[in-house]
């Protein structure tokens, strides 16, 4: 049941997931289709209106009209006029978006006309602002107000309803003759005036560039400081006179109709975009170029979470006070990035709230503008109907287990009574009692299983014996091979053996004339010869307390005093040394052979311990092993050589005599000592001998 309630799961979310996306793909696909041909009909309006007769009539009286007022006379209470307007009230709103504090001079007009203009139809227009358009004729009786009354309603009339947000007139010099809303850019110079740095100044300087009629530039979203600092895009085609080019058309993009086409005019549920869904632009800069649905549904919680997300606080301000994320809002998601490379696609990512979303994003396709188009929808709403499904299924899943049980729990009932024994029995033999027996009278599955138990409990027992019998083998052979107290440790699982061990005597020796010896007789005698030896010296190793460490070919090693404590070691040691030259001169003897010993003993600080995993070795290293095998080396056949150490520590026992020094390269010299006598008995075989 869980099984199949995971592979319902997994395939209802492959479903779901397959028409969320074509879901979103659908809708940003018509979307695509929407903003691309809004923007067509924007390119083609603007080309079409630059060459109306009406447009370029307006163009050349405008300039003209303009021209005149150049020689006007400005009262000074214009300019003060002008100058209360721009400080209360457009220098004030720029402030708020604006770093630092606008400088007042840098914005008020220059000329006569601009000033004149500015007078009658910006700082004296009655009406409010934003609502400077409704100005027809402001009375003044001049030319160019003549002019304005004529076309005005006109151009007015094609604002409104082709929902532009302003029109400009700008003549070949660059200075906006005529605008439609009469903001600060009106009469300004977008060659060497205060927005020259503008997108709109751009515009004006492509389309000045242009060589004919047809001609249409679009620039994309920048801060505009005549609308305080809102994001503005702006269209301008150039106009032309037959071949004389008179001027610029110029349109400033509405927001609100992208957004419009972006948001379905916020109707995101019957777009079928549920409670979180979204599409968006955003520009090659990765700023957005549509506003975002949720800072329009809930700007307190999507400041919040712009916050959370580490956002600069002016940004978040700025969204605030514009009550729009174009140009505000950065989205460096995947989808973004993949789509500004030219990639369309769909896959889950996390958006710029940074919350899991299904994306479905494309570039678009308009001359002049670099943006990208997405379509996204939350994964937790996306997949909200398989989770509800997940849950009825598990639910539904939980009782049939339920009812299972029970059933299997009264069924069980029936079936394990007749291996209680069983059970019993085999209680008995996990507690070590391989002598039950189970006795079952019947003759069905349960009497053969009772046979069975009872013949595997028979091998058992005889297994367990076997195994008794070769740890004791195994015992016998740790104990051949270490020492009693590294045969325990190793026994209790110690694995990482490795001492320090101080005041032990090492023994080095070395056969003589053995090499020799085994060239002229069979592998088998070498063989019987070498066991012979060894196994007499092992025992003599138990005699005086030593320890052998290992045999290497004919050189044998030990030591005394490393797995029990020897006040004595080094007397040991010097003991066990002139038995083994006893023993191997009455084996000449014996054998009539010629071999002799060659001993090097020393004293000192060792470290012992068991190397390998699969083959142990337990060995003993440091300088004492080291001098103790340079003795041996340097020692002349039948004679032991002994340390300084030896010596000074053993000379009222033993005589000694100096050799001189070992010098080996790189190596310390060595001051060698040989045992010439000694100075107590010796044991040798049954009876006594003073050496």
């Amino acid at each position: 049941m869980l099984a199949s309630t995971f592979i319902c799961s997994s395939t209802g979310q492959s479903i779901l997931t397959e028409k969320v996306f074509n879901q979103l793909t659908s809708l940003r696909a018509a979307k695509t289709f929407q903003i691309q041909d809004y923007f067509e009909t924007l390119y083609n309006h603007s080309q079409t209106l630059s060459e109306d007769l009406t447009v370029v009539a307006a163009m050349q009286e405008f300039k003209t009209a303009y021209g005149e007022l150049e020689k006007s006379t400005v009262p000074a209470d214009f300019d003060k006029k002008i100058d209360t307007y721009y400080s209360k009230e457009f220098l004030t709103r720029l402030a708020r978006t604006n770093e630092g504090s606008p400088i007042l001079a840098s914005y008020t007009p220059k000329t006569a006309a601009a000033r004149y203009l500015q007078y009658y139809y910006t700082a004296a227009n009655p009406n409010a602002v934003g609502k400077k358009l409704l100005l027809d004729d402001p009375g003044d009786a001049s030319s160019y107000s003549h002019v304005h009354a004529r076309y005005h309603p006109i151009f007015r009339n094609i604002v409104e309803k082709y929902g532009y947000y302003d029109m400009f007139l700008i003549d070949p010099e660059g200075t906006v003759v005529y605008t439609v809303f009469k903001e600060t850019d009106f009469t300004t110079n977008f060659t060497n005036g205060p927005y020259n740095e503008s997108n709109l100044a751009k515009a004006i300087a492509a389309a000045r560039q242009a060589k004919g009629k047809g001609y249409v530039k679009i620039v994309d979203f920048k801060p505009y400081s005549p609308s305080y600092g809102a994001p503005a895009a702006f269209i301008a085609a150039p106009i032309f006179n037959g071949s004389q080019f008179i001027g610029i058309l110029a349109f400033q993009l509405p927001v609100d109709k992208i957004n419009n086409v972006m948001t379905g005019n916020k109707h995101w549920k019957q777009n079928g975009l549920g409670d979180s869904g979204e599409t968006y632009l955003v520009g090659s800069d990765y700023l957005m170029r549509s506003a975002s649905r949720f800072q329009i549904e809930d700007p307190k919680g999507h400041a919040k979470t712009l916050a959370s997300l580490g956002t600069d606080e002016k940004t978040i301000k700025k969204i605030t006070e514009f009550n729009t994320t174009i140009l505000l809002q950065e989205v460096q998601t995947k989808g973004v990035k993949e789509a500004l490379f030219g990639k369309e696609g769909t896959q889950v990512i996390n958006d710029y709230r940074d919350i899991p979303v299904l994306s479905s994003y494309a570039p678009l396709d308009i001359d002049g503008l670099r943006w990208v188009i997405l379509a996204e929808m939350d994964v937790s709403e996306a997949y909200a109907p398989i989770h509800s499904f997940e849950k009825t299924v598990l639910i539904g899943a939980t009782l049939i287990i339920a009812l299972i049980t029970v059933v299997a729990m009264w069924l069980t009932a029936i079936f394990v009574k007749p291996i209680n024994t069983l059970i019993e029995s085999a209680r008995q033999v996990g507690a070590g009692e391989f002598d039950a027996v189970v006795k079952s009278g019947s003759q069905d599955e349960f009497g053969d299983l009772a046979k069975s138990f009872n013949q595997t409990i028979g091998s058992l027992r005889a297994e367990t014996q076997l195994i008794e019998q070769k740890n004791r083998e195994n015992e016998a052979l740790i104990l051949n091979i270490f020492s009693p107290a590294i045969a325990k440790r190793l026994k209790q699982g110690d694995r990482e053996i490795a001492d320090q061990i101080s005041n032990v005597s090492v023994l080095f020796s070395d056969l003589d004339q053995f090499t020799k010896l085994t060239q002229s007789i069979s592998p088998q005698e070498v063989v019987s010869l070498l066991n012979e030896l060894v196994t007499a010296f092992d025992e003599m190793t138990d005699k005086y307390g030593l320890e052998k460490i290992k045999t290497i070919g004919d050189g044998y090693m030990a030591v005394c005093g490393l797995s029990v404590l020897r006040l004595d070691h080094d007397k040991r040691t010097i003991d066990f040394a002139l038995e083994m030259l006893s023993f191997v001169r009455r084996f000449n003897y014996e054998k009539g052979l010629h071999l002799d010993l060659r001993l090097g003993i020393n004293s000192g600080d060792v470290v012992a311990g068991v190397i390998g995993k699969n083959k142990l070795l337990y060995d003993v290293w440091g300088d004492t092993v080291n001098i103790a095998n340079r003795l041996k080396s340097a020692c002349p056949p039948g004679a032991i050589l002994v340390s300084q150490n030896i010596c000074d520590r053993l000379h009222d026992l033993y005589d000694f005599e100096q050799i001189g020094e070992i010098q080996e390269p790189g190596k310390e010299k060595l001051v060698a000592w040989q045992l010439k006598s000694s100075k107590q008995t010796v044991s040798v075989g049954a009876k006594e001998v003073y050496e």
